[in-house]
């Protein structure tokens, strides 16, 4: 009987481990490259995620080099997702479950990337955009399969603003993901077998995508000067921490916050005041019911002429509901047009909901199971419509955004019914002084690249700004993480109309097809061989 020699059981543990490690090693150094740790060079992850996929004997092996570099990826990009369970004592349990069990899921999307990758195994220097392609393919319906989870792709590694952002107006972020992905790439082959011309050109240009994207970029912002409106926009940020929002003696605190930070005199007078998503501790239909003397405090805080727009909770009734009533995440807008105090002007409720943090999916089985008590789910919010631009009395059309909507590309129009700004509400709170609020900042600021469009952002914790069409914070117009005031500011002007704006993903779409076009090639090619021999 055959036994293995020991220091060969020794070697193929160690060759085991190591590529383990490797596997985590490229998903961690592809996270660092995210805002806030800015680590770019992190970015050749995506060329070791190649090698690793390529050099699996199955294609099992080249699934599980994907799946342990997402699970990396995705544990560094969410580990905030932790820090909501631990607002709540009774749910505190649960935290190192969310913070495992989301990018155990995630990373099924890297891993199905890299198995297809092996599975096919192209050759030639073709394959770095095989690799791109397949899985940009896969990033882009993470973004969508089951609603979909679009944090951090590959292209939001260039911080919003910057010179490596600004393709995203041409392609958008899932565009710019596969150039950067495929351009990163490039340097793999330098590592493999191979002509040596062929894996040189491919490294050559490799440099020559990145200085192009950065070269293109430059020239973008210095002509990007932004132009101000007369519209002067007041953003508020109470710094209410999530734990303590809930308790009946913060109640009081909170509007007394809001309605003195909205009241606070200024160097001008604003038009439009906003406040952020699920700002005051109770539903619309409580704040704002018949002789609330919340409703007079926030009347008298707004002047005659001023708009106040704010995140709150509303319930509509619905007879065809179970409860007889409907639940909406809302961004109310109200002006005060005299005479009669506050008017609610416009209404838009949240079109992309949470799963399990506004609605629980499969309802009556997660119910059953017992899911709706350990997440303290009483009810579900309802979806609204898609979203589309408001008018709000003497303000520009607006496209509100509602929190975790601002991670998706293509929900503002880009063509004939473009808006003139994008109004972000958010709750950060959840997520305390981790890297979260920092990268969701980064991730809405991209929704102004895409469409030229400015974003004005607003949380109760941080991080609130003011954006321009290029996805800069203006000036020094951000209240970071515990930072209590407002940001008066005059709104910029849109910027020229995106060529992403008019035609959304055509372009990356295309760009798929071309980075998959040298599989099709050779697939096509082994079977003429095939039926030769």
């Amino acid at each position: 009987m055959l036994t293995l020699d020991p220091a060969s059981r020794r070697d193929r543990l160690i060759l085991r481990f190591g590529r383990i490690a490797l596997a985590l090693l490229a998903g961690a150094g592809a996270a660092l490259a995210h805002p806030p740790f800015g680590i770019l060079p992190g970015l050749l992850g995506y060329p070791l995620l190649m090698l690793l996929a390529e050099r699996s004997a199955t294609t099992r092996g080249g699934f599980w080099m994907g799946w342990l570099a997402g699970f990396a990826y995705f544990f560094i990009s969410c580990w905030w997702v932790a820090e909501a369970f631990l607002v709540n004592p009774e749910q505190a349990w649960m935290a190192p479950f969310a913070a495992s069990l989301l990018p155990i899921g995630l990373g099924l999307f890297w891993g199905a990337a890299t198995a297809l990758y092996r599975r096919f195994a192209p050759s030639g220097v073709g394959r770095v955009l095989v690799f791109a392609g397949l899985f940009c393919l896969l990033e882009w319906l993470r973004g969508h399969v089951l609603t979909g989870f679009p944090w951090n792709p590959a292209g939001a590694s260039w911080k919003a603003g910057s010179a490596g952002s600004q393709f995203a107006s041409v392609v958008g972020v899932y565009g710019l993901s596969l150039v950067t992905v495929a351009a990163v790439s490039a340097f793999g082959p330098l590592a493999g077998a191979g002509p040596r011309k062929a894996r040189i050109g491919a490294a050559v240009l490799g440099v020559l995508a990145l200085s192009a994207l950065l070269i293109g970029g430059t020239v973008r912002l210095s002509a990007a000067r932004p132009d101000f409106t007369d519209t002067v926009v007041r953003i508020v940020q109470a710094d209410v921490a999530q734990e303590s929002k809930w308790t009946p003696e913060a109640y009081q605190d909170i509007v007394d916050r809001y309605v003195n930070l909205t009241a606070r005199p200024g160097a001008v007078i604003p038009d439009v005041i906003i406040w952020p998503e699920g700002a005051l501790p109770a539903s619309a239909n409580q704040v704002f019911a018949p002789g609330s003397p919340d409703a007079v405090a926030i009347a008298r805080a707004v002047q005659p002429g001023q708009s106040l727009i704010l995140g709150l909770g509303r319930g509509v009734a619905d007879p065809a509901a179970p409860d007889g009533a409907r639940y909406y995440n809302s961004l109310l807008a109200l002006t005060d047009e005299g005479g009669d105090g506050l008017r609610i002007t416009a209404t838009y409720d949240k079109y992309r909901l949470v799963p399990f943090g506004e609605y629980l999916p499969a309802g009556a089985v997660m119910g059953a199971l017992g899911v709706r008590s350990l997440t303290h789910m009483p009810l579900d919010f309802s979806a609204g419509a898609r979203p589309a631009p408001i008018s709000i009395p003497g303000l520009p059309r607006v496209q509100p955004l509602i929190c975790y909507e601002s991670l998706y590309p293509g929900f503002t129009p880009g063509a004939a019914e473009r808006p003139r700004w994008i109004a972000n509400i958010s709750n950060d709170a959840w997520f305390g002084r981790t890297s979260g609020p920092q990268q969701h900042l980064n991730l809405a600021s991209y929704r102004a690249i895409e469409t030229g469009l400015p974003v004005v952002r607003s949380t109760p914790t941080g991080v609130s700004a003011m954006i321009d069409p290029w996805g800069r914070v203006v000036g020094d117009q951000r209240l970071e993480p515990g930072e209590s005031g407002v940001i008066d500011a005059r709104l910029p002007e849109p910027g020229p109309a995106t060529v992403y704006g008019r035609f959304g993903d055509l372009l990356f779409a295309l760009g798929l097809l071309l980075a998959l076009s040298p599989l099709a090639v050779e697939q096509r090619l082994r079977r003429r061989l095939t039926r030769a021999n």
